[in-house]
């Protein structure tokens, strides 16, 4: 009998040593990629071409899931209750850094229930008008107009709380102006309506608003950096233009749920890494004014604290209600 077991337990040990590490088997189906906003967003602009990117790593398909809504907190809460087996992953942003002080019943916790993984992109906001409805060609007359006028301009935004919401409400606060927000569900319907006519600005990531500037669609009046984009080196930064601290961009990271297993975290921190280094991306990148960040695991995941603070201090100084997050 006790031969018996001893053989039971040899098998058993070679069976656990012979097993392949989770990392060298995944990924065995595809994966899907959460994007909390709608389709033709900022958010989505690089996350796509990163799926394809990915996919062809892999040679497993890498899918898009958008779940707009709540201002990014709809897809965010979705992606934290996901199975973490290596199989889901959450593509978010600037916006979800913000939402711990705007929101009063978030149902995730951006540091608690994730893992992160590393930083996509980063990409200044621009101030882009609808030519026909705004005549301002410069941000001087836009600021002269919004005080000879106050409440007649309208902005749109990826939603309540998101870095297009608080980049509006920060140039409000330094240009003593009074602009009425227009929330949206995501940055692409904003700025389909933007495109009609239907609003007259935005404060948008220079991500999604690349192609309709270089198309002449929209007029980019200045860029919320403290240096030119070279993608469009025509357009003065906001401090040239006549507003002096008026800095705004928004990143792209992606992140696991938690108890998604190290050693599929490791390959996808590495595959990010190869991923961004390829020239399709970096083309793509900076064609739509990112640059390609290095910042992952650990090092991001204190990134993304102390930008939660940061934003803390500017919804504080703004004033902002919170809102609930639906």
């Amino acid at each position: 009998m006790k031969r018996v077991i001893l053989y039971i337990l040899a098998l058993t040990a070679a069976a656990v040593i012979a097993a392949p590490a989770p990392a060298q088997t995944w990924p065995q189906r595809p994966i899907s990629l959460i994007v909390p906003f709608a389709a033709g967003g900022g958010t989505d602009a690089f996350a796509r071409p990163l799926a394809q990117q990915l996919d062809n790593q892999l040679g497993m398909r890498v899918i898009i899931d958008n779940r707009a809504g709540a201002g990014g907190n709809t897809g965010a809460a979705a992606a934290a209750r996901a199975e973490p087996d290596g199989y889901t992953f959450f593509v978010g942003a600037t916006h979800h850094v913000i939402a711990p002080s705007m929101y009063t019943n978030l149902t995730y916790d951006l540091q608690k229930d994730f893992i992160p993984i590393g930083m996509v992109s980063q990409v200044p906001h621009v101030v882009v008008v609808h030519p026909q409805k705004v005549p301002a060609k410069t941000l001087t007359e836009l600021v002269a107009s919004a005080k000879a006028n106050p409440g007649k301009l309208n902005y749109g935004s990826a939603g309540p709380g998101t870095a297009h919401h608080l980049a509006g409400e920060m140039f409000k606060l330094l240009t003593g102006t009074n602009i009425v927000h227009v929330p949206y569900r995501g940055a692409g319907p904003a700025m389909q309506d933007l495109l009609a006519g239907q609003i007259d600005m935005a404060f948008d990531g220079l991500g999604s608003s690349a192609a309709q500037i270089a198309g002449g669609q929209i007029r980019a009046l200045a860029v919320a950096a403290p240096k030119r984009s070279a993608a469009f080196p025509d357009v003065p930064t906001a401090a040239e233009a006549g507003v002096p601290g008026y800095e705004v961009s928004t990143f792209y990271a992606l992140w696991a749920p938690k108890g998604t297993p190290p050693a599929i975290v490791e390959r996808m921190t590495k595959e990010l890494q190869t991923a961004l280094q390829a020239p399709t991306i970096r083309e793509a990148w900076t064609r739509q004014g990112s640059e390609i960040p290095t910042l992952t695991g650990a090092e991001f995941g204190a990134f993304v604290g102390s930008e939660i603070s940061r934003w803390a201090k500017v919804v504080k100084d703004a004033g902002l209600k919170l809102e609930e997050a639906k």
